[in-house]
């Protein structure tokens, strides 16, 4: 293997070729993850899966270089995945790094035009020839890159079946143009389970103009798709995964949760730490010691993911409810000056010493939730995530805060009963369109207060006939989770029958 980088040989770098490769043999798989936490995640762990699916399977995951540099250490023990970098000007290469999500449209724009013609020529030029090339959807000029080497363009859809067809039948009933406002509930129609959402509470009701048209784009990408995979399972979302294949017109593999690849403690503690570029463990050994000493089934998880933009007010009203709720915790804060003023003035730390733990930014989120003394998880909803309480077996309290994250939270608590509700009824992230000033922290309305939180709490991991039934569900819908990916059950099936699929002859992205 040629690295790009002379002192540093054993990196996973790879510009050019697999030497110790029999090219007739290689399948070679190459990944566009797109430069956000909660995209880049998923797309490393389907590399993982299909590399631990036969030794003649090869990964090459295209990246910029701060990205690449983040994944590397992870990556370590996964000699077959490789990191090819796509060198940019940018200073910043990851859309968690912007100052907003207004950013983030003019940022992928400028990048891909950057970026294009090298990843074309890289690819042109990998040694084994790329077999397929699996995109993250926020990529869809990487379909122009399959179909000029002549191999499959396989998206990848980082949210749920449920959400995307939810969303199919919303606009394809017309049933928003009879809805008057943006707060008020109306009925998905021609779905399974009754879902009431109102219109504010949909992706798109967050988005500018340029987001709109970003998305068009993906929407026509799409459809020259050779099919799609999802981190999902089957009996999770049953009739929608087949709903969703009906939709889409072509081929849907659910191959997750993509998540339970990292089988061992070194893989669970790292996943997802460089890329938010944290790089001390310490601390991790020392939540890790407190979770021992508590209870099983006593701690609740609590983190809004790396993206949430709550302001303070609000989020000192779910630290007075995690206090409230007399329960002990494990709350994950970003970094915010105004909430570790008031943390320090109130000395909130110091009351809730031996009860509660705050890690700032990150935290090693498969470890703490796969621990026996964790008995709930307070999510934002993002798919990651939901995916990753689903495996752990856990209950939990949904506060969705943007995108499509209201919708998975209609999946675990109205679909699969296994979640309950905050109450947030409104999106924390608005897309600015151009000249619109940000909201100030002192004008922010207070939407989840302290007695939401405790009561939400107390329903999730009280005593109780309802929430002992939640807690069952949540067992079982985890065993089921778990068992997809061993062999010969509906996800592990499904990875073999994508590689099967996409091994067909003159099967070429068009």
């Amino acid at each position: 293997m040629t690295s790009t980088n002379s002192s540093n040989n054993n990196s996973n770098y790879d510009n050019n070729h697999h030497d110790d490769d029999d090219n007739n043999d290689v399948i070679h798989f190459v990944l566009f993850p797109l430069m956000v936490h909660g995209h880049t995640i998923p797309m490393v762990d389907i590399a993982k899966l299909l590399t631990q699916t036969a030794p003649s399977i090869r990964a090459t995951i295209m990246t910029t270089p701060q990205n690449a540099a983040r994944l590397r250490h992870s990556l370590a023990s996964h000699p077959r995945i490789h990191l090819t970098l796509l060198k940019t000007s940018q200073a910043c290469q990851n859309i968690d790094q912007l100052p907003s999500m207004n950013h983030s449209i003019p940022f992928l724009s400028s990048l891909a035009n950057e970026i294009q013609p090298q990843a074309l020529a890289l690819c042109k030029a990998l040694s084994p020839k790329p077999t397929c090339i699996i995109s993250d959807v926020g990529l869809p000029w990487t379909l122009h890159i399959a179909s000029h080497i002549g191999v499959p363009w396989v998206s990848f859809n980082g949210s749920s079946c449920f959400g995307n067809v939810a969303m199919s039948k919303i606009f394809g009933s017309g049933i928003c143009e009879s809805v008057e406002s943006d707060g008020e509930y109306f009925v998905v129609p021609e779905l399974e389970h009754r879902i009431e959402v109102c219109k504010a509470q949909l992706p798109n009701g967050y988005m500018n103009d340029g987001m709109i048209k970003f998305i068009k784009m993906m929407g026509e990408a799409e459809r020259k798709s050779y099919g799609m995979v999802m981190n999902s399972f089957e009996e999770l979302e049953g009739s929608y995964v087949s709903e969703m294949k009906k939709i889409k017109g072509y081929k849907v593999w659910c191959i997750g949760p993509v998540s339970l690849c990292n089988k061992h403690y070194e893989d669970k503690a790292q996943r997802g730490k460089e890329l938010r570029g944290e790089k001390d463990s310490s601390n991790n050994d020392e939540v890790m010691i407190w979770l021992d000493s508590q209870d099983p089934n006593s701690v609740l998880y609590v983190c809004l993911g790396s993206l949430h933009n709550l302001k303070t007010p609000q989020l000192i009203e779910l630290g007075l409810g995690l206090e409230a709720s007399k329960k002990a915790f494990i709350w994950v804060v970003r970094a915010s000056n105004k909430l570790e003023k008031w943390i320090e003035e109130e000395g909130f730390e110091e009351r809730m010493k031996g009860r509660g733990v705050i890690i700032r930014d990150w935290a090693p989120q498969l470890l703490i939730l796969s621990h026996p003394a964790i008995g709930g998880f307070l999510t934002h909803c993002g798919w990651n995530s939901i995916l990753e309480g689903v495996a752990a077996g856990l209950p939990m309290l949904t506060w969705p805060l943007f995108s499509d994250q209201f919708l998975n939270e209609k999946l675990v608590a109205d679909a699969l009963n296994i979640g309950v509700k905050v109450g947030a009824k409104y999106p924390a992230m608005k897309m600015k369109e151009e000249g619109e000033e940000e909201e100030e922290e002192e004008d922010w309305i207070v939407e989840v207060r302290k007695e939401d939180v405790k009561e939400g709490i107390e329903r999730v991991m009280g005593e109780g006939e309802e929430a002992e039934e939640r807690r069952k569900r949540a067992r079982e819908v985890g065993v089921m989770a778990n068992k997809a990916l061993e062999d010969g059950c509906s996800s592990h099936l499904n990875i073999a029958l994508f590689i099967h699929d996409i091994l067909k002859p003159n099967n070429i992205s068009t």
